[in-house]
């Protein structure tokens, strides 16, 4: 699988905040059962239904930034889709620490692992075609780096992550400036290189407009299969090196059939807004000594 774990950098930043929101002046129960030194313990992570794991890494940082001297054992793999009631980790370290990092460490694994299990089931659907599973940018605010992560480990591609990635002329420009053509040569006179230009398009003569202004990916939006096969021909006609990108209405019952239509790649937020968490527990091994 083709995935990064997010930079240090940022990624211990958010976990702090998300430690402190859920901590708060102190963690009450945990800290008046420990009110001086805590004992050590050894906990693990067991999954209820079947489901692909993402965000293993970021949950050990979690409970590191707790106890630093904690020892963590993944028995799954990133990106591996495992069986209902399999034991996914094991760790040991101060009770203390595990108790207080549980609920943000389990949130964030069960988010991830939620938005992997549905990532998969959308790339598994398409996987005897050429064509991409895209994911967008609807995205929960502050999250954005980890939704994106999950897709990535899921089988997905990252779109951009934000509006300084790649410009992408929508709908909503297209009428600001008053047509297609005018929006590419506007926005031709202050683009940095080497930023590549996306045109959404939703009928043949914007797609026809896109060609003839050299947009580099051209987006298909909201158009049947039919109306999508005759595009796909036409820009291959006119450029083939033009990228032709399907989107809207996405669904797993006819992702293969826009797939079969020959578009590059197909581009879907449903893999991240519409994905149940997977459901994960932490249990402890024995009672501490």
């Amino acid at each position: 699988m083709n995935y990064t774990l997010p930079s240090s950098l940022i990624l211990d930043s958010l976990l702090r905040d998300w430690l402190l929101e859920d901590i708060g002046r102190g963690d009450r129960t945990t800290d008046g059962i420990f009110p001086v030194k805590s004992p050590q313990g050894k906990a693990f992570w067991i999954i209820k239904e079947e489901g692909v794991i993402a965000g293993l890494p970021i949950a050990e940082k979690v409970f590191k930034l707790l106890d630093s001297e904690i020892t963590w054992q993944n028995l799954a793999l990133e990106g591996e889709k495992q069986a209902q009631n399999t034991k996914i980790v094991e760790f040991k370290g101060k009770m203390s620490a595990l108790l207080t990092g549980e609920r943000v460490a389990l949130n964030i694994v069960m988010h991830l692992s939620g938005i992997a299990t549905m990532t998969r089931k959308y790339v598994e659907a398409i996987k005897n075609y050429p064509a991409k599973l895209v994911d967008t940018r609807k995205t929960t605010p502050g999250l954005r780096i980890l939704e994106k992560y999950a897709s990535s480990v899921g089988g997905a591609i990252n779109h951009r992550m934000g509006l300084d990635d790649a410009i992408m002329i929508k709908d909503n420009h297209i009428q600001g400036a008053g047509s297609i053509s005018n929006a590419i040569t506007l926005i031709r006179k202050t683009m940095p290189y080497p930023l590549t230009i996306e045109v959404e398009t939703s009928n043949l003569q914007e797609v026809k407009e896109a060609i003839a202004h050299q947009a580099d990916i051209i987006m298909l939006d909201n158009m049947t299969v039919t109306a999508m096969t005759e595009a796909v021909k036409l820009i291959r006609q006119q450029n083939p090196l033009i990228k032709i990108e399907a989107s809207g209405n996405v669904t797993l019952a006819n992702i293969a059939e826009i797939a079969s239509t020959g578009v590059d790649y197909i581009s879907t937020s449903a893999t991240i807004t519409r994905s149940p968490w997977l459901d994960i527990s932490m249990k402890f091994e024995s009672s501490h000594k």
